[in-house]
């Protein structure tokens, strides 16, 4: 009987850690942006109560779709990606929106705004996964198993670099390519694959002169320490007088009109300003317990479907977080990666959520599977 009961639970470790890089999220929204809020929009809430509105929706998402056993997902597969399509789309349509700046990635949809790009890294990787596993013992052969999901999943990549996000579109490619290799693509394939994208994403770095910009600012950010250096050297000024215990919340300098959008792609580093060296160490070590715990999912997932989405969903976040940390820091150029659970954005905030109540089900489903499999052998 308690066997049965746990069975029927969901994981609460990883349920905790969501919950506690949520309340981080809100907690420290807030604290980068509040003095910019009272002065652009004359309410210092205002970034708040939008992620807190977000926030709230993406947890009832979250408490459905944890419910809705995840077979549906791969039933659904070819009408999610189609509707994914169709969103990505529309960006280019009069339904697009700039949201004050020059690249084109979001709808507004009435009083709703929403970033499609967002939703492709859920949509493609339940694709991949829904294609792969019902044809499983062809994954040697490079025609039949892995061509038509990399064909879709490049036409997302082109769709959403011309919006344009680089960034986005990168951690779609390699969230879908995670899946196609967990399914166990050959390496040699795997090489190939990596060897044969280059040239498309030499071009299009090349293309654009900002992206160029970024990867020499990357190398010496201070040759331009106004100009496309400006974020990375702010972001740095910002984590080193953060020290051990940082300056205390609320108290940091840097989001003060020197870090632009701190409360976005940069909130890491108010964190390490604010919270120091032991507060940002703690927020890694949340996503770390995530990350172990939706590959635990996989692995112990009840069949081939829920082991690549479980797979496919974890590496997408925890790629994330490292691409956001690696930018604070100065580690790789600039890039339009924000820090899941965290940063300010009802997109990105909606749709991981959605991803995690995806892992719960199929965490949920895993425990009934072997709690079966053991009354088995026990009989």
């Amino acid at each position: 009987m308690g066997n049965t009961r746990a069975s029927k639970q969901h994981d609460r470790v990883l349920i905790m850690v969501t919950l506690l890089l949520l309340a981080i999220g809100l907690l420290m929204v807030f604290s980068a942006s509040f003095v910019m809020a009272e002065e652009t929009r004359g309410d210092p809430y205002y970034f708040l109560k939008r992620q807190a509105i977000w926030v709230t929706i993406g947890l009832i998402a979250l408490y459905i779709i944890s419910r809705v056993h995840y077979k549906q997902l791969k039933r659904f597969s070819i009408l999610i990606l189609l509707l994914n399509f169709a969103l990505l789309g529309l960006v280019f349509t009069d339904f697009g929106s700039e949201m004050g700046t020059e690249a084109r990635r979001w709808l507004a949809l009435g009083p709703l705004v929403l970033q499609p790009a967002e939703f492709s890294k859920l949509a493609l990787v339940i694709f991949t996964a829904a294609y792969l596993s019902s044809r499983r013992v062809n994954i040697h052969n490079f025609w039949t198993a892995s061509l038509i999901p990399l064909i879709l999943v490049g036409a997302a990549f082109f769709m959403i670099q011309f919006q344009p996000d680089m960034g986005t579109a990168l951690v779609v490619v390699a969230g879908s390519l995670l899946v196609i290799i967990f399914a166990g693509m050959p390496i040699s394939q795997v090489a190939g694959l990596s060897l044969a994208f280059l040239p498309p994403l030499a071009y299009f770095t090349l293309k654009e002169e900002y992206r160029m910009q970024r990867l020499f600012t990357y190398f010496d950010p201070w040759a331009e320490p106004t100009g496309s250096g400006y974020q990375v050297i702010q972001s740095l000024y910002a984590l080193g007088p953060g020290h051990i215990f940082g300056a205390g919340l609320g108290q940091g300098k840097q989001k003060l009109f020197y870090l632009p959008e701190p409360q976005n792609d940069f909130i890491f580093a108010v964190i390490g300003e604010e919270l120091g060296f032991i507060g940002a160490v703690a927020v890694l070590m949340l996503y770390m317990i995530l990350t172990w715990r939706g590959f635990q999912i996989a692995l112990k997932a009840p069949e081939l479907f829920g082991s690549l989405v479980a797979a496919g969903i974890t590496f997408m976040i925890a790629l994330q977080v490292l691409v956001n940390v690696a930018v604070v820091t100065g580690a790789v150029p600039v890039t339009g990666i924000n820090l899941p659970l965290i940063s300010a954005g009802g997109s990105s905030v909606l749709f991981t959520l959605i991803g995690i109540g995806i892992l719960l089900n199929i965490s949920r489903h895993g425990r009934e599977a072997a709690v079966r499999k053991d009354r088995k052998e026990a009989a």
